[in-house]
């Protein structure tokens, strides 16, 4: 059994197991074989720059000074990026600077541990929102999915849902390097019945980041439309572009410019 055989009867068993857990009537959307490479995302990266839309020009290093803050901006606006993503402090600031560029801002809740409590994270989104974000990288309750508390996990997702605008664009962070499998698929299918817009591989805070595996596997269980964001390790446009091949729409990277640059 090859590697997409495994991610495929991995993703159909789970998901049968989630839907009866769940008991949701949605029936997924799984594609059949195929390679990686097949993912129909409609994506065409002839060039390095050809990536510029679909990344989030990220720094989230709690050191990071007004400085690069202003760098990152810069950057963002000259190689039209689709966003920055940074700490909630800087949203406000990266709001003004920003407007009128057609850059979005972009910032995280809950983050990195995902250990919040869901009311802790359904303020900062709603505040985070006021000052100006327009997207909303949240990170699940990971100590809930790894305990097998699904409804924990389905209520904290939810809580962030309802508390940001019909406007805002949401991603689940569901830390891939700390999943199994099984657990992968469960968050993504709990992020897809909620009505997220995108699932987001990782934090980059936890000891590894993005794989073609977990992007494909990630692809198959929310089917052809959700969007998935890939981020953490991704350095250079080999990288970036088998990050598409394998069905990310997104990546949040801190080395955009070099990746655009080739």
């Amino acid at each position: 059994m090859n590697q997409e055989e495994l991610i495929t009867k991995i993703t159909q068993e789970v998901i049968k197991r989630f839907n009866e857990i769940t008991h949701t009537k949605e029936a997924p959307v799984i594609k059949g074989k195929g390679t990686v490479s097949e993912y129909e995302s409609g994506i065409i990266i002839n060039s390095p720059m050809d990536l510029a839309p679909y990344i989030d020009h990220t720094l989230l290093k709690p050191d990071a000074k007004q400085s690069q803050i202003d760098q990152l901006c810069q950057e963002a606006i000259q190689y039209h990026f689709c966003s920055v993503c940074i700490q909630p402090y800087w949203v406000g600031y990266c709001a003004k600077k920003l407007r009128g560029t057609g850059v979005k801002v972009c910032t995280v809740v809950g983050f990195p541990l995902g250990a919040n409590d869901p009311k802790s994270k359904a303020y900062e989104t709603r505040q985070a929102i006021e000052d100006g974000a327009h997207e909303i990288d949240m990170v699940i309750n990971i100590g809930a999915m790894k305990s097998g508390n699904i409804k924990m996990v389905e209520d904290d997702l939810r809580a962030i849902k309802r508390a940001c605008r019909q406007t805002t664009i949401t991603k689940a962070i569901i830390e891939t390097f700390l999943l199994t499998d099984d657990e992968k698929v469960i968050a993504c299918q709990l992020a897809k019945k909620i009505g997220y817009n995108f699932v987001k591989t990782s934090t980059g805070f936890a000891g590894g980041g993005a794989t073609v595996h977990d992007v494909a596997l990630m692809r198959r269980t929310v089917g052809p439309k959700m969007g998935i964001k890939a981020a953490g390790g991704i350095h250079n446009f080999e990288e970036a572009k088998a990050m598409i091949a394998a069905g990310a729409t997104r990546l949040g990277t801190s080395s955009g410019v070099k990746i655009v640059n080739g």
